[in-house]
């Protein structure tokens, strides 16, 4: 199952917050997101507005060093990865990373192909590319948890309103 929804234009960070926002009303755990898009495309800034629209008023890092920064919320705890500096997808495994994810959590997941199979299957890809005077943001399901959350996240996104 592979749903896609047209892409959505963000012309600045503004922008990014409020399609960050309108993702945070309905969101749910168990939920894993790829987020996919080359470098600067906008995938820690993207987390950063989803997590200040959960009410995270922390400092918001990117987990490029870390690996993963976890954010525990109300409602669930949040993880985001930064697979980028993987070397093998073995590291994914190695790290310990399994024990993060299922129950309830939602895993944001930059470089997701960096960690092979051990990387958990995507319910939503959201993928960001560059393009003249801002980014693209494309949104897809990759299963029935996915196609729900999805679908709510197009009913609150502003322009549908």
């Amino acid at each position: 199952m592979s749903v896609s929804h047209t892409p959505v234009f963000l012309p600045d960070e503004t922008a990014t917050a409020a399609f960050a926002a309108a993702f945070s009303d309905d969101l749910s755990a168990p939920l894993t997101v790829w987020l996919e898009g080359g470098l600067g495309a906008g995938k820690t800034t993207f987390t950063r507005s989803l997590l200040r629209a959960l009410g995270f008023e922390g400092a918001v890092k990117s987990p490029t060093y870390a690996i993963v920064e976890s954010y525990p919320l109300p409602r669930f705890t949040l993880h985001h990865f930064d697979l980028y500096r993987f070397s093998a997808p073995e590291e994914w495994e190695d790290a310990g990373l399994d024990d993060l994810t299922g129950g309830n959590t939602v895993c944001l997941i930059e470089w997701p192909q960096k960690g092979g199979n051990f990387t958990p299957p995507a319910d939503l890809t959201l993928t960001l590319t560059h393009c003249a005077n801002g980014r693209n943001a494309a949104l897809s399901a990759q299963t029935e948890n996915g196609q729900r959350s999805l679908e709510a996240w197009i009913k609150n996104l502003p322009a549908a309103k």
